[in-house]
């Protein structure tokens, strides 16, 4: 079930045993999940003072997009952790929230069936003083088990953190890069970048975007870098490079490319030589996702991704620009020119942006529609302006804007 819940506070809630787990395993996995951005709930950080512990674990189970359960050696015999697990199914079955059981310690079909030493002890006890709650919790406890997620048994916990943070990463990048309904035909064009960043094969590459301005570069490199970036160590996008270096110069570049890599707020850089040394010896290995966005001369590049072997196997870079010779002087790896839109593409932005739909309202729209989209040749940009402009606008001054578009070849010109 696809979820549309708009009230999500939480990313993550972790269900789990403190006894058990709570000052190893579970508090790095929130740990690492904190450095990733990835906001976890855990019951004994997050209450607030005064309010019902129950009451309010019931209401930030049901405001988390995922729930993780720990299962361990004595969770079941926490009251708290199997109300937890029967709320967190019911959101599960009813909301489509995702869930992961790690088994820590046990076995998967010790907890499915509860059997084993702790299990069946803990429910001995249970069917004494909870018996009208001990079926949903057996029934919970089935569900949950047979639900794919991680075990670790003879593998190494810092392993398994990393699997579950970066599993975790990259359903949360799917679901929170929804592209606008005004970015029409944007999935094409990714879907062929993502041929050019070829994730499979695990060396760094370089991938050049390069197109007129206004013609959606750095549109297409936020899209993918929204959709891919859970699946890399760190990521970072710097936008408007060349205004950005013309103002402040580059070092504030590469303070925001390390603090956002490694998610440490205090990097501090005093030049740019001291900076390139920083991003060599500190990100060298890691597998980072980088843009270096409206790129225009070549001592940006070799300041803040100057080599290949800055960064760690399986990284990725991608540089957008006007300058097609810039990029094969950086020599990267595979080139992509950013293409206009289409005619049906064009319409649908130009419309949308001035009717707030996808098609002219009125037969008499129809033919000034199609002289905007000829002086537009399809940049996004000079089409998004245009409607804009003549959003709310009467037919008269509809058609004496249009007038005027036709005595200025190249309007697309002003509107950069």
């Amino acid at each position: 079930m696809e979820n549309e819940n708009e009230g999500w506070i939480y990313d993550v809630f972790v269900n789990f045993r403190g006894k058990d787990t709570g000052c190893n395993f579970t508090d790095h996995l929130c740990a690492a999940l904190d450095q990733k951005g990835i906001m976890a709930f855990r019951y004994d950080q997050a209450l607030e003072r005064g309010k019902p512990i129950s009451s309010e674990i019931l209401k930030s189970i049901g405001e988390s997009r995922f729930s993780i359960v720990v299962f361990s050696k004595n969770y079941a015999a926490s009251a708290r952790c199997l109300d937890e697990l029967v709320e967190i199914l019911r959101c599960m079955k009813s909301t489509g929230q995702i869930v992961f059981p790690v088994f820590y310690d046990v076995d998967p079909s010790d907890v499915r069936k509860q059997r084993g030493e702790y299990f069946e002890k803990a429910f001995r006890k249970h069917e004494e003083d909870f018996m009208d709650k001990v079926e949903s919790w057996r029934g919970a406890l089935r569900d949950a088990a047979t639900l794919s997620g991680w075990n670790l048994y003879n593998k190494h916990e810092a392993k398994v953190i990393q699997e579950i943070v970066k599993e975790i990463s990259n359903q949360l990048s799917q679901k929170l890069s929804s592209v606008p309904e005004d970015l029409f035909g944007i999935d094409s064009r990714v879907e062929e970048m993502n041929l050019c960043l070829d994730m499979e094969v695990n060396d760094v590459r370089i991938i050049g975007i390069y197109g007129e301005k206004g013609i959606g570069k750095t549109t297409i490199a936020q899209v993918v870098y929204d959709r891919v970036s859970g699946q890399f160590n760190g990521s970072s996008f710097l936008a408007n490079i060349k205004e950005v270096d013309e103002k402040q110069g580059l070092v504030p570049l590469q303070e925001q490319l390390i603090s956002e890599i490694l998610m440490d707020k205090n990097i501090k850089i005093w030049n740019v030589h001291i900076g390139v040394n920083a991003i060599l010896n500190r990100l060298r290995y890691k597998k980072v996702l980088l843009v270096l966005d409206g790129v225009d001369r070549l001592e940006q590049l070799e300041a803040l991704a100057g080599s290949r072997d800055w960064f760690g196997a399986g990284s990725r870079i991608i540089v957008t620009t006007r300058d097609e010779n810039l990029l094969i002087r950086y020599r990267v790896d595979r080139f992509y020119r950013a293409q206009a839109l289409n005619h049906e593409e064009a319409l649908r932005l130009f419309c949308w942006k001035a009717f707030k739909q996808g098609h002219p309202p009125e037969e008499q729209y129809v033919e000034l529609c199609e002289l905007v989209l000829n002086h537009a040749r399809g940049l996004p940009s000079a089409l998004e302006a245009l409607g804009s402009f003549l959003f709310g606008r009467s037919l008269v001054e509809w058609r004496s804007a249009v007038n005027r578009l036709a005595q200025v070849p190249c309007t697309w010109n002003y509107l950069k």
